[in-house]
């Protein structure tokens, strides 16, 4: 089988050839970021790194043997804690995502392959544009991070698009990088509407060669994309990742 490798700065190398592997992950942490969503951390010791952006499949088996599997981004930066983390909605009907908000709890263990897919990460040598709403901003969490644990000095700005401050998931860890549109309700002295071309206007005045990554509902990577395009943001230079 023919092995390929990427490296992460500051970072052991990637395997694919790890990638198709199934491992053990013990659920150590649970924490609340909004009404409808949180992050539950486990620990994978075996895990070989990932790149910001990845994702992984997550495998659960019911007693009778039946089992579910979901892609879900990995939130956490690569690191060599041997843990990773994941931030999920509580879906409606949700099969998997109910069972982590109801059921789970410490100590319980599912199965986990990954990191997949190359083409959203974001290795930390390019400026960097963010732009996620809801829990598209999982991904992009985990540049954030990477990007403040390796202390890197590549320009990085996040857009992130919520309802409300209530549903700002990470609202705690945003720093002078990012900037939040809210679409319903604002605190005091915040405008509310929708992500337009003046959040993107300011970006673009000195001329620096972003790589865009976009991640959201489908209607919303179209509208981002779109106002991307328009700010005169190279198509072949905007990567979109979607859900729904």
């Amino acid at each position: 089988m023919f092995e390929t490798r990427f490296a992460v700065p500051g970072r052991i190398a990637v395997s694919n050839r790890a990638a198709a592997v199934w491992q053990t992950a013990t659920l150590t942490e649970v924490r609340r970021e909004t009404p409808h969503a949180a992050t539950f951390r486990f620990a994978v010791p075996a895990w070989a790194g990932h790149l910001p952006g990845q994702h992984l499949m997550l495998r659960l088996t019911a007693e009778d043997g039946y089992t579910a599997q979901r892609h879900y981004s990995l939130a956490s930066a690569p690191d060599a804690s041997g843990h990773i983390e994941l931030t999920l909605d509580h879906v409606p009907g949700g099969e998997v995502s109910g069972w982590f908000h109801t059921v789970a709890k410490p100590g319980d263990r599912v199965e986990v392959r990954g990191p997949l897919s190359g083409f959203f990460a974001w290795p930390g040598d390019r400026p960097a544009l963010l732009i996620g709403a809801g829990s598209g901003v999982v991904p992009l969490m985990s540049m954030i991070r990477h990007h403040r644990a390796r202390q890197l000095d590549v320009p990085l700005r996040l857009l992130v698009s919520a309802r409300g401050p209530e549903e700002l998931i990470y609202a705690r860890e945003y720093g002078p990088e990012t900037t939040p549109v809210f679409t319903r309700s604002a605190p005091e002295g915040l405008p509310v509407g929708r992500l337009d071309a003046s959040h993107l206007e300011p970006l673009f005045t000195a001329g620096t060669p972003w790589e865009a990554y976009v991640c959201g509902s489908n209607a919303f990577a179209e509208h981002a994309s779109r106002l991307l395009v328009d700010a005169g943001q190279p198509v072949d230079r905007i990567r979109i990742e979607r859900y729904g």
